[in-house]
C-alpha cells in the first residue's frame, strides 16, 4: 500500500527548539546544541533520523550510498541524514544541510543519469549561497535501471515521487531547526534533476515557489529510444565491423566541417553556431571521391547516410515526430560519447530490459522502432514527462527557469523548444513570459561547459558572481521575491568574455559588435 506523502502530518513531536531561535545567535555552542537535538527530538511521519552532526568549519565528511565515499562543505552548517519510506516496497535516502547563516529559503535538489546518486557538491553550493537544502538518492542507489526491475514503486521514487518528499519532509526539518518554516522554496538540477523539476511542476504545483530545470530530459521514453536508434545508425551492436561505423578520430574532421559550413550563419566565425537548427549540414562534403574507401578524413557512402540519419529528426513508422535532431556544433563536445560511441547504450538496455520488457535478458540486435513504440506505451512509473498541463503552477504564482546549451551532445535543446511549444499550445499562451522562460545558450555542452559563455551560476564551479543578471539562481530569487523577471541571462566564457542569453522564442544576433536579441 503506498504511503501518501504528500499529506503527512506537520512536525508531530520537537520540543528542544523555541519558535524564535535565530540561527545567527547564540554562536557554536548553541548551534550545536539545536542541531544535535534533532537525533531525540524530532519525529516525523514515515521518516528515520539515521544521524546529525554540527560541522562548524569546512571540512571532508563520509557520505551516504556507493556512488562516492567523501564529500566536502564549505559552509557552517547542521547535516541531517534521514530516510523516508515512500510505500511498504520503497524508500528515499536523503540529507538536509542547514547552514547557519539562513535566509529563510529552501531549496530541492535533483539527480542525475538513472538518478540514484545524492549530489553532494550540489548540496554544498546551495547551503554556501545561505538556502536550507535537501537531496536524495532518488529511491534507489547507482546509476543504474536495475533497482526498478520488477519494483513499481521504486521507480515511482525516480520517475516523481523523490523530489515531492524531499519537499515535505525537509521542510518540516527546516521548520523545526529553525523554529520557523521557510519564506519561499525552490528546486535546483539538470538533465534528469530538470525532468525531476518539471515533473514537480505537473504533479506537485504548490511544493516549489520557483524551479530551476536546466537541459530536462523531458519526453523520456522517446529520448531513450532516440539514443538507442543513433547507435544502430552507426551499426551497433556490432558497430566496429559495420560499414556505417564512425571512428572518434573521424568526429574531429566532422566537427571542422559543420564549423566550415555553419560558424558563420550567426554573422562572425567565433566556433560557435547560435542558432544549430538553421544549421543545414551537408555530410556529402566529406565523401570519398568515387565513394572509395575512407582516407585522408574523408567519408564512405554508408559512414555519410549514417551522418544523414544523425543530423535528422526521429519520426517514427507513420510519420510523426519522435524526437528532435541531434545539434550540428554538438559533435565536438566531450561528451559525444554518450550518444556517438556506436556502442548500444547502457540508460536503453536497461531501460528496455528491466522497466519496458521486465526481463534480465535481452538480444539487442533487433531493437529498432518498435521498441520505441513500446517504451512510449508502458511509459514506465509516468515519466515521460511531456505534458503542456502547467495552468496549476501557474495560477498558484509559480515561476518556472530553463536553461539549455545548444551544443548538448546528450539531449539535443530542440526537445526544450519541443516542451516550451507544447505548453504554449496547450494554455493558449501565444508566449509564457509570465511564469515559464527558457534560456538557450550557444556553445554551451551538457548542463555546463563547452566553448560558450556556460557559466551562469547554474552548478557548482560555474561561478556564483553576486549578481542576478549572471547568476541563475539569484536570477530566480528576484523574479519570485521582487516580481523581477530575467529579460536575458548573461553566462561568462572560459577566458572570461560575456555573452547575454536570449530568452525563446527571441534569436541570438550578431549586430556587427556583439550578440542581442531579436524577436522571432
Amino acid at each position: 500500500m503506498e504511503i501518501v506523502v504528500g499529506v503527512l502530518s506537520k512536525l508531530l513531536t520537537f520540543t528542544s527548539l523555541s519558535s524564535s531561535w535565530n540561527a545567527n545567535n547564540g554562536g557554536n555552542a548553541t548551534l550545536r546544541a539545536n542541531c544535535l537535538a534533532l537525533k531525540s527530538g524530532l519525529t516525523l511521519e514515515n521518516t528515520t533520523i539515521l544521524d546529525v552532526s554540527y560541522l562548524p568549519v569546512a571540512s571532508g565528511i563520509s557520505t551516504l550510498g556507493t556512488c562516492q565515499s567523501k564529500a566536502t562543505h564549505t559552509a557552517p552548517l547542521c547535516r541531517v541524514q534521514f530516510y523516508t519510506d515512500t510505500s511498504d516496497t520503497s524508500r528515499i535516502h536523503a540529507e538536509a544541510w542547514l547552514p547557519d547563516e539562513w535566509y529563510g529559503r529552501f531549496m530541492g535538489l535533483g539527480n542525475r543519469g538513472l538518478g540514484g546518486c545524492i549530489a553532494y557538491d550540489e548540496l554544498d553550493y546551495a547551503s554556501s549561497l545561505h538556502f536550507a537544502t535537501v537531496a536524495s538518492n532518488s529511491g534507489h542507489d547507482g546509476d543504474s535501471a536495475l533497482p526498478f526491475y520488477q519494483k513499481p514503486e521504486v521507480l515511482n521514487d525516480f520517475s516523481f515521487r523523490a523530489i515531492h518528499v524531499e519537499a515535505v519532509v525537509g521542510k518540516q526539518i527546516v521548520e523545526a531547526y529553525y523554529g520557523r518554516p521557510h519564506t519561499k522554496s525552490y528546486y535546483l538540477g539538470c538533465s534528469t534533476g530538470g525532468r525531476q523539476g518539471t515533473q514537480a511542476a505537473l504533479k506537485y504545483p504548490e511544493d516549489f515557489d520557483g524551479i530551476i530545470a536546466g537541459a530536462p530530459a523531458t519526453n523520456f521514453n522517446n529520448l531513450i529510444h532516440w539514443v538507442g536508434m543513433l547507435s544502430r545508425y552507426l551499426g551497433s551492436p556490432n558497430a566496429a565491423s559495420s560499414p556505417s561505423f564512425i571512428p572518434p578520430e573521424s568526429w574531429k574532421t566532422i566537427a571542422k566541417e559543420v564549423l566550415k559550413q555553419c560558424d558563420y550563419l550567426d554573422g562572425v566565425s567565433d566556433g560557435i553556431i547560435s542558432e544549430p537548427d538553421a544549421c543545414d549540414f551537408r555530410p556529402e562534403a566529406l565523401l570519398c571521391p568515387g565513394h572509395g574507401t575512407s582516407a585522408n578524413g574523408c567519408l564512405t557512402l554508408p559512414q555519410v547516410q549514417a551522418l544523414r540519419k544523425i543530423y535528422s529528426p526521429l519520426y517514427g513508422p507513420d510519420g510523426e515526430l519522435v524526437y528532435p535532431r541531434f545539434d550540428p556544433g554538438a559533435e565536438r563536445m566531450p561528451l559525444i560519447s554518450f550518444s556517438l560511441s556506436g556502442d548500444f547504450p547502457p540508460y536503453t538496455e536497461q531501460w528496455l530490459k528491466y522497466v519496458v520488457l521486465n526481463v534480465t535478458e535481452y538480444d539487442i540486435s533487433d531493437y529498432g522502432f518498435k521498441h520505441g513504440v513500446l517504451s512510449a506505451s508502458v511509459n514506465g512509473g509516468d515519466i515521460s514527462t511531456f505534458d503542456g498541463g502547467f495552468s496549476l503552477f501557474r495560477d498558484r504564482g509559480g515561476k518556472f527557469l530553463s536553461y539549455h546549451g545548444r551544443a548538448d551532445p546528450v539531449i539535443p535543446s530542440g526537445s526544450s523548444k519541443h516542451l516550451y511549444d507544447l505548453i504554449s499550445r496547450t494554455l493558449s499562451m501565444p508566449n509564457l513570459d509570465s511564469f515559464y522562460r527558457l534560456f538557450l545558450v550557444p556553445g554551451m555542452d551538457h548542463c555546463a561547459g563547452g566553448p560558450g559563455a556556460a557559466s551562469f551560476g547554474q552548478l557548482p564551479g560555474t561561478g556564483s558572481l553576486n549578481s542576478s543578471s549572471h547568476n541563475i539562481i539569484l536570477a530566480m530569487v528576484d523574479w519570485v521575491e521582487n516580481g523581477i523577471a530575467p529579460d536575458t541571462l548573461t553566462g561568462t566564457a572560459n577566458d572570461g568574455t560575456t555573452r547575454a542569453h536570449c530568452r525563446y522564442p527571441a534569436r541570438s544576433v550578431w549586430n556587427g559588435n556583439e550578440f542581442g536579441c531579436e524577436s522571432a
